[in-house]
């Protein structure tokens, strides 16, 4: 019995001398461990997913080029090249090398029990050699051949790659740099636009300041009687019992339009004026030594005449042509007996510079009282012009302020149209910063700059307009301050006045 037992033991040691000793690969000796059904079908179930993920994947990339913009011919080039050499390697892998299935085949539920030992497999299959074959000479000169091209490929890819990149790159700084220029440009252009106009400011100035500078050194004043007389060019200006008031030549103005048709005549102390209109018209104007408006007088073809206006001193009226009168009641909408210019439209322009009188007119009134009282003016509705404004010390209308006058020009003409005799008187206004001299003497040049434009530019009949200043006396906006809203200009119509007719149930059209 124990030399059975010592047998069987020499006979297990000498078991594996006896087994035929090969060596092993990792494919021959990778065991298989037994799946259960549901794990392989798990598996499965997720191969199959990560296929449709990839084709899914594809698709989209395939129809994001679709939609995209257009490659470039090279890009297209390289893409197809690529196309085809990965299709060449697929064909070379199906013919060189059988490919593995994608899942192993299902066990059966019952598994015999493993042996202690792994049975040897059988000597039919073919062992793979631990050390691979040399290649072939042609597949090394085709390797060696594809390298560089492969490097090509790899280093287009990589520009490819890079080229967005450094555009966007580039891009955002352009757009970083753009604002930040535009703002410099911005703050150089509103340095170079103040300086600009801190020097047009000094020129202006110092051309007003000689201006108003040889104004002052040619006035001559004089005492007559109790009256103080200041004489400067075009200009008196005249100061007695609290008030001043300023005289200018209206022939000035008059014959400026009359060109070399203008022909004057001396009668007496008073000169005639004839200026040729068209349509065979001839306007009369009658001034006396001092040019001071007399008359004005229009006459037709056929020889007949009609006043315009009529300054003569008549029976019964107060001496320096100050009429008093109480202040009118206004019954009409403020804003339709004080008209803004800037905000009224068309309509409203004409409906005001043709309406009639806030209160009834009691006689026919002389020019001059007509100028030089405030509470007989203020009898009209008015137009105050806010469409321009004067700088300080400056009565001159400047080319893109002029343009602005073209509404009230049109209703004047419509106004004219409908009445020749119509007469509108242009007043100027200052504020209250200066010499009320100076102040004076710049507001009836201000109203008479107003009307040259008006003629000149617009073709404004100049027998239907006459002007006149009035310094700092009726301010706009109470400030003792420079403001430009009391630098201004108006218009009014004072044909009633003259005419004597007229009230708040007056035609706009009688005379």
């Amino acid at each position: 019995m124990r030399g059975q037992f010592i047998l069987a033991g020499t006979m297990v040691a000498m078991l594996p001398l006896l087994l035929p000793v090969r060596a092993a690969t990792p494919e021959q000796w990778s065991f298989q461990i037994a799946q259960r059904p549901e794990a392989q079908e798990r598996q499965q179930r997720q191969e199959q997913k990560k296929q449709e993920r990839q084709e899914q994947k594809k698709q989209q990339r395939q129809e994001q080029r679709q939609q995209g913009q257009p490659q470039r011919p090279e890009a297209q080039e390289r893409q197809q090249r690529q196309e085809q050499k990965k299709q060449q390697r697929q064909e070379q892998r199906q013919q060189g090398q059988p490919q593995r299935p994608a899942a192993q085949p299902p066990r059966p539920a019952a598994q015999p029990q493993q042996p202690a030992v792994q049975p040897q497999r059988p000597a039919a299959q073919p062992q793979r050699p631990a050390v691979q074959p040399p290649r072939p000479a042609a597949q090394e000169r085709r390797d060696q051949q594809q390298r560089p091209a492969a490097q090509e490929r790899r280093q287009e890819r990589r520009e490819d790659a890079r080229e967005p990149q450094q555009q966007q790159r580039q891009e955002r700084r352009e757009d970083a740099r753009e604002p930040q220029q535009e703002r410099r440009e911005d703050v150089r252009e509103r340095r170079e636009d103040r300086r600009q106009d801190a020097r047009e400011d000094r020129r202006e100035d110092a051309q007003r300041a000689r201006r108003l500078e040889d104004l002052r050194s040619q006035r001559r004043e004089t005492q007559e009687g109790n009256r103080t007389v200041i004489r400067e060019p075009g200009r008196t200006i005249i100061r007695e019992g609290g008030r001043t008031i300023v005289h200018h030549n209206e022939v000035d103005r008059f014959r400026r339009f009359g060109g070399q048709g203008a022909r004057v005549e001396q009668r007496g102390n008073e000169t005639f004026t004839h200026i040729d209109r068209p349509g065979g018209v001839r306007i009369i104007t009658v001034v006396d030594r001092n040019g001071r408006l007399i008359r004005r007088i229009r006459r037709d073809p056929n020889g007949r005449e009609v006043v315009i206006i009529d300054n003569r001193r008549r029976p019964g009226m107060a001496p320096g042509f100050f009429v008093r009168l109480p202040p009118p009641v206004i019954r009409i909408p403020r804003e339709r007996y004080i008209v803004d210019a800037e905000s009224a439209p068309p309509a409203l322009l004409y409906e005001t510079l043709t309406a009639p009188p806030v209160e009834n007119i009691e006689r026919a009134y002389a020019l001059d009282e007509i100028r030089y009282s405030a509470g007989l003016r203020d009898r009209m509705p008015r137009i105050d012009i806010d469409t321009i404004t004067f700088q300080t010390g400056s009565w001159e209308v400047t080319p893109d302020q002029a343009a602005r006058l073209e509404p009230i020009a049109q209703a004047i003409q419509k106004a004219i149209k409908q009445n020749p005799n119509e007469v509108f008187l242009i007043e100027g206004h200052t504020d209250a910063v200066g010499d009320p001299v100076d102040n004076l003497s710049l507001s009836d040049r201000r109203a008479e700059s107003v009307a040259i434009v008006l003629t000149e530019q617009f073709g404004v009949p100049p027998e239907n307009l006459t002007t006149q200043g009035y310094g700092e006396e009726e301010l706009k906006v109470p400030s003792e301050a420079a403001e430009r809203r009391n630098r201004r200009v108006t218009v009014r119509r004072v044909t009633p006045l003259l005419a004597g007719k007229g009230g708040p149930q007056s035609s706009p059209s009688g005379g």
